[in-house]
């Protein structure tokens, strides 16, 4: 326990001084992070039970990130006396000093709600002025608290699937270099997830609500439109949501587009994922890939209208091989549905 503590001083001199405002104002101030994920105050009652305390919202997105079938809770704080402005295009541009709360679980079985989860992590991003950071919260096994880890962490997680049969996996918590990996944009970090259009869908705030619309009333949110306006993300596997192609791309756009589009770390290889590209060459149709190696599976372009069989995109979607798999982090398994989906829309092109 020594040993602990004295380590955890040591990160939070080092974090410290990372998450050091850069204002020019006179009054420097600091943000210190927290030891355990329980000493910021974000839930009320026993923190395992993730009830947000006052002043931090839960949200869910339209079509969420894959993560080896994890579940997530998602919340947003806000500092008091502060809101964020609608836009159309972007994810939201949230004000300083805005902590965004994410939580992964998996439910003991997926077919019965009330049987219990286990949580394996929170991550935060936290706005400073010199922009976001990412800290990772790994939970204990007695589900009493998380604790911070820089170095990230691997530990096994066994549940019942939706299919009826047991699953194990050794499920990895990034470390922070990993997260300032996926959420890169022109070289600085930032949320992946709520923009208007993800976040233009229902959620259960005492009763059914249509998010924006509940932001805007709680006084987060300023400038939205009528909501036949604003756009809306389908939801993936819903095929009610949206046609077949709307919903393939979404599940592109939120699992590959953090990387592949023009200000990503993946955007040399001129293969766009993002939703909005409207260029059928670059979101793969008959492109030949930059550099794919041994990740092309032998197969020439990204995708071959018709075949998805031929196709590099799902071949990669679809391997678990670290050196040929897309995305190359956060994800251990292949997402089956997922990949299902995208099969089906690729085989729909003409």
């Amino acid at each position: 326990m020594k040993l602990f503590s004295f380590a955890f001083f040591i990160l939070s001199i080092a974090l410290t001084f990372s998450f050091r405002k850069t204002s020019p104002s006179a009054e420097s101030t600091f943000f210190t992070p927290k030891e355990k994920l329980s000493e910021y105050g974000f839930f009320r009652g026993k923190i395992a039970d993730q009830l947000p305390a006052e002043g931090v919202v839960p949200y869910q997105l339209n079509t969420p990130l894959f993560s080896d079938y994890a579940e997530k809770l998602r919340f947003v704080k806000l500092p008091a006396g502060t809101t964020v402005a609608y836009n159309a295009e972007r994810v939201l541009d949230f004000p300083v000093g805005t902590t965004i709360i994410k939580t992964f679980y998996y439910p003991n079985d997926f077919r019965n709600p009330t049987a219990g989860r286990r949580i394996m992590e929170t991550r935060l991003l936290v706005h400073e002025e010199s922009g976001w950071k990412a800290l990772e919260y790994v939970w204990n096994d007695d589900q009493t608290d998380a604790y911070l880890e820089v170095a990230g962490e691997t530990k096994e997680v066994s549940w019942i699937h939706s299919d009826g049969k047991k699953r194990t996996i050794q499920y990895a918590m990034p470390n922070l270099n990993q997260c300032k990996g996926c959420h890169n944009q022109n070289e600085k970090m930032q949320p992946i997830g709520p923009s208007a259009r993800q976040l233009n869908g229902d959620f259960e705030y005492g009763e059914k609500e249509n998010q924006l619309v509940h932001w805007q009333k709680v006084g987060l949110l300023t400038g939205l439109p009528t909501l036949a306006d604003v756009p809306k993300a389908p939801v993936w596997n819903d095929p009610a949501s949206g046609t077949l192609e709307a919903r393939a791309r979404a599940w592109l756009d939120i699992n590959c587009a953090h990387c592949h589009r023009n200000d990503g770390p993946a955007k040399t290889s001129g293969l766009h994922l993002n939703h909005d590209e409207t260029d059928a060459t670059k979101w793969g149709v008959m492109k030949a890939p930059v550099a794919a190696g041994r990740g092309s599976g032998g197969r020439q372009y990204s995708i071959v209208p018709g075949q998805p069989e031929k196709s590099i995109l799902l071949y990669r979607m679809e391997s678990t091989d670290p050196g040929e798999m897309m995305p190359e982090l956060g994800r251990k398994t292949t997402h089956t549905e997922g990949v299902a989906l995208v099969r089906e829309w690729i085989r729909s092109l003409k």
